[in-house]
């Protein structure tokens, strides 16, 4: 990997994707599968104050906005539609980078209410690298049409974080978003998330690395997430991670 594109990756900050014009009081990412009505999301609480242009060193298009809720400037960051983050593609590298190194103050995730289960890969993946996450329960109204029903309830306990029901396109729930998104990002609600647990014997290794990974300056970066990627030889994220870390050295140095 090109020292160029290393560099590019150091640049991956939130303070780097505020608006020069705005002062943020907390930057919050959304993440989610493609044809979830994340960018309607997006449309519905910035409204026209958006940018767009390309992420750093990357051909990958980008889209920012900001609202004020309570007095605070709250900054978004729009990702690029994954599945996964497992960075089999450009966007999923950005995704991941975002949400690992930049370390946003909340993730909102949004999901299909209409398709949910192949959705929550996506946020069991996030919730291994960050617990400040609010899960947006999207298109709720297309799912109501076709007759499903989802306890939210059940759900926001079984993945330890609240999941807000929506349907952007009416602006429905969207009230509710924003008051989870700034209790979250402030700090005044802590989620609770549920870690995956795998079989005993890789829940064992992940231990030992975890343990190992105590005695290593990994900058904030989840070390459950760093040793399940050390586990599956995930070439990509290590060198992710070490160009990070290597950064971070050189700021503070």
């Amino acid at each position: 990997m090109g020292s160029a594109y290393r560099l590019a990756r150091t640049a991956i900050t939130k303070e780097n994707f505020v608006p020069a014009h705005i002062t943020a009081d907390y930057v919050a990412a959304l993440a989610g599968n493609p044809n979830t009505g994340k960018s309607t999301v997006f449309n519905a609480l910035t409204g026209l104050n958006q940018h767009t242009g390309n992420w750093p060193g990357k051909t990958v298009s980008q889209a920012r906005g900001f609202y004020r809720y309570q007095g605070k400037n709250i900054v978004l960051v729009d990702l690029p539609g994954t599945y996964s983050l497992l960075a089999s593609s450009l966007e999923e590298e950005v995704a991941r980078d975002f949400i690992c190194f930049a370390k946003p103050d909340v993730t909102v995730v949004i999901v299909d209410a209409t398709c949910l289960e192949r959705n929550l890969n996506l946020v069991l993946q996030v919730l291994e690298i960050t617990a400040k996450v609010v899960v947006c329960l999207n298109l709720i109204d297309e799912a109501e049409r076709k007759g499903l029903w989802i306890d939210v309830d059940q759900l926001a306990d079984e993945l330890g974080v609240p999941v807000v029901p929506t349907a952007a396109r009416s602006g429905r729930g969207m009230a509710l978003l924003k008051n989870w998104i700034s209790a979250i990002a402030a700090g005044e609600f802590l989620t609770q998330p549920r870690p995956v647990r795998y079989a005993d014997p890789l829940e064992e290794a992940i231990g030992q690395l975890e343990t190992y990974l105590r005695q290593v300056r990994t900058n904030g970066v989840s070390k459950r997430w760093i040793a399940l990627r050390l586990l599956e030889c995930d070439s990509g994220a290590i060198e992710a991670i070490r160009s990070y870390s290597l950064a971070n050295c050189r700021l503070e140095g």
